[in-house]
């Protein structure tokens, strides 16, 4: 089973991804690095990296210039001031860096956290900036992306400009045989020797190596701009603890809507459910009452109907437990709770539950829902003949996966696809994930990964 959900997870969109890759392949017939040379993402990066050099040294004056001049008053009071506006310039450096980015590599970095200036003034913005791990981490960008943008430039202005005068060498060539009185291009020469490319064979030597240069370019262009976008994204975006915080308080907020429109739920089912069943049997036992002297036998009836609301109310109940937390689950376990759900199911499912120990009680309680709506999907809107259930440990994830026969074309990021947005949402809130894979015409495969809790 680990290894299906290996293959399910590397590809989420399942086989449509394939398929528009493969219409990719079909709409380019060159290769891929016959075509990179002409691609607008290789002069695009092309154009970062010969920005890089100017902008860098821009950045890399203005920003040690600040730091050591606002170093050397810190024996006066002029230095804070001078080493916050150096820092704060660097922010704003910063910005227009990652618009750079933004617009020439296509990275998108989130703006990291602002100032959390708690008092008003300037002696309070100062002592913002200077603690803000962000506004020296954008300083030390300033200081670091000089001498790589200084190697990096160098390394693509040489790839390109020889890998395109190698390989024009036979037109200019021919356009001029003679220049200055040499023949052809001097590879070597010295007092006594002189070895020009001048001969047929030279030549096509020569733009052979042009070709190899300029087809390769492009890639080490690529691998270049893949350190620029470590830099960018590593000390110009929001750090790790910035975007936990972010994270944790979008998850919340999922988790307060859940429990709402859960406990909505809840106090619908009771008022139009069990509650009106319960006040119509008052309303029939306390007629029966008043007729049990004059017509016993009417109220024998009567209260017989009563007796069989009392029952529909209790089963409503039940129902609405379980849909809370089902009984089983806490005294026996996912396998058993997971098989009661599965005998509901309006198809045959095979659960198979491998877990040495239990998880903790809101982990299971999730696997439980995760699983039940699920199978209630399959049995809504699949149109299947079989299903399974197959839970499995991985080191510190909790693995759900529900396989099923049907039509296929389930997605779990459209809003309302059979709940499966929602489903995504609530894993998410707990660091877990949903994976679908889901072809038109099936099998459907939905994955949920939870973290194991113990």
């Amino acid at each position: 089973m680990a290894t299906e959900y290996g293959h399910g997870y590397g590809r989420p969109g399942g086989p449509s991804d394939w398929g528009a890759e493969g219409n990719v392949g079909r709409r380019f017939r060159l290769p891929a690095g016959l075509r990179a040379p002409f691609e607008g993402r290789t002069w695009r990066e092309l154009a970062y990296v010969l920005l890089s050099l100017p902008i860098s040294v821009l950045m890399f004056t203005y920003a040690v210039t600040m730091l050591a001049l606002g170093a050397g008053l810190l024996v006066t009071f002029l230095g804070i001031p001078v080493l916050a506006a150096g820092l704060a310039g660097c922010r704003g450096l910063g910005t227009l860096e990652r618009a750079r980015a933004r617009g020439l590599l296509g990275l998108d970095v989130a703006d990291p956290e602002p100032l959390r200036v708690r008092k008003s003034g300037l002696m309070a913005w100062m002592g913002a900036v200077l603690k803000s791990g962000t506004s020296w981490r954008h300083l030390l960008y300033a200081v670091l992306h000089f001498p790589w943008a200084v190697f990096s430039f160098v390394v693509a202005v040489s790839f390109w400009t020889y890998g395109w005068a190698l390989l024009t060498y036979p037109v200019w060539y021919w356009l001029f045989p003679m220049y200055g009185g040499q023949d052809g291009l001097q590879l070597y020469g010295d007092e006594t020797h002189q070895i020009y490319l001048d001969n047929p064979f030279e030549i096509t030597v020569t733009a052979l190596v042009g070709l190899l240069f300029t087809l390769a370019t492009p890639w080490i262009v690529r691998a270049l701009t893949l350190v620029d976008r470590l830099l960018v994204h590593g000390l110009l975006g929001p750090s790790r603890l910035a975007t936990r915080v972010v994270e944790l308080e979008s998850d919340r907020g999922v988790v307060v809507d859940t429990a709402a429109a859960d406990l909505r739920r809840i106090e619908r089912d009771l008022h139009d459910g069990a509650q009106a069943r319960l006040v119509a049997l008052a309303m029939d036992l306390g007629l029966a009452k008043e007729k049990l002297a004059e017509d016993p036998r009417t109220a024998a009836r009567m209260v017989d109907e009563a007796h069989g609301e009392v029952k529909t109310a209790l089963q409503e109940l039940r129902d609405l437990a379980r849909g809370i937390h089902p009984a089983v689950l806490t005294d026996r376990g996912l396998d058993a709770a997971l098989s009661a759900v599965a005998s509901r199911c309006t198809v045959p499912v095979q659960v198979d539950v491998d877990l040495a120990s239990r998880p903790a009680p809101a982990i299971e309680g999730i696997a439980y829902f995760t699983v039940s709506e699920l199978l209630q999907n399959i049995s809504k809107h699949a149109r299947a003949t079989s299903a399974t259930v197959d839970v499995w440990r991985s080191d510190d994830r909790l693995m759900l996966q529900v396989m099923d026969d049907g039509v296929g074309g389930a997605e779990a990021g459209v809003s309302g696809s059979s709940g499966l947005a929602g489903l995504a949402d609530r894993l998410d809130a707990v660091d877990g994930i949903l994976v679908v894979d889901s072809p038109a015409g099936g099998p459907t495969r939905i994955t949920a990964e939870l973290p194991w809790r113990g």
